[in-house]
């Protein structure tokens, strides 16, 4: 069974139940008041979105939800756990991930599809995929990965750091976009797979950066589109 924990504020969760609902897999939603994630779970997933409006700083109140408890209860017990964007940053306010996402560096909402470099296929999450480079949709604000320098090369030195920007989007340190724990059973990115599923679900032809007065828009070419098969590899690799 797959966990959906799901707060006032997101808005993926139902995108990642209907893919596993066709998948002809069993999953349910978890509500941030549950004390326990139930026997049967094989993967727990924190959906993305804006979860309590992002007060405090992105994650922050979701992070103390007795869910939270709950995942990290289950997690310790080397259950699988993937957290998709604000699922990424929630993860390290609990501090289940080491590091923080902060402001990306332009402080523009950047939602587009990029090209990621995967830097590790020694784990659940990517070990199905033949190819060196993905692309997925991004949507976020607060995607600028930052940790310390120690932490960078343990990072590094254990195979943690998963997935890479080719371009620096956002100021990420070491263009990290995604990483696992220590254990690799917990997974957290900010690219969206679960918008990369279906042809009607993924960026078309432009991408947007949105600040407060004004839209940009920047032209990709179709290799850069994200491929709805893309994001399936990835969710079932968990499973």
């Amino acid at each position: 069974m797959i966990a959906i924990l799901h707060f006032l504020g997101t808005n993926c969760a139902y995108d990642l139940k209907n893919f596993y609902d066709a998948q002809g897999l069993e999953s349910i939603f978890i509500d941030a008041n549950t004390k326990a994630l139930p026997s049967e779970t094989t993967l727990a997933i924190i959906a993305g979105g804006f979860s309590y409006g992002d007060y405090l700083r992105c994650g922050a109140i979701a992070a103390r939800a007795r869910s939270m408890k709950a995942l990290n209860e289950y997690a310790t017990k080397g259950g699988r756990v993937l957290g998709i964007c604000n699922g990424f940053q929630i993860l390290c306010e609990a501090r289940m991930l080491p590091g923080v996402l902060m402001r990306n560096s332009r402080l523009k909402f950047i939602s587009k599809d990029v090209r990621l470099k995967i830097e590790s296929k020694d784990n659940k999450m990517l070990a199905n995929y033949s190819k060196d480079y993905i692309t997925l949709p991004v949507a976020h604000m607060e995607g600028n990965y930052q940790v310390d320098e120690k932490t960078l090369q343990d990072l590094k030195d254990n195979n943690q750091i998963l997935l890479t920007y080719e371009d620096d989007i956002n100021g990420a340190v070491s263009k990290i976009a995604g990483i696992c724990n220590k254990d690799k059973n917990i997974f957290a990115l900010m690219p969206h797979p679960e918008r990369a599923i279906h042809p009607h679900t993924h960026t078309h032809t432009h991408g947007h950066e949105h600040d407060h007065h004004h839209t940009h828009s920047h032209e990709h070419t179709h290799s850069n589109l994200a491929l709805p098969s893309e994001g399936k590899e990835m969710l079932l690799g968990l499973v």
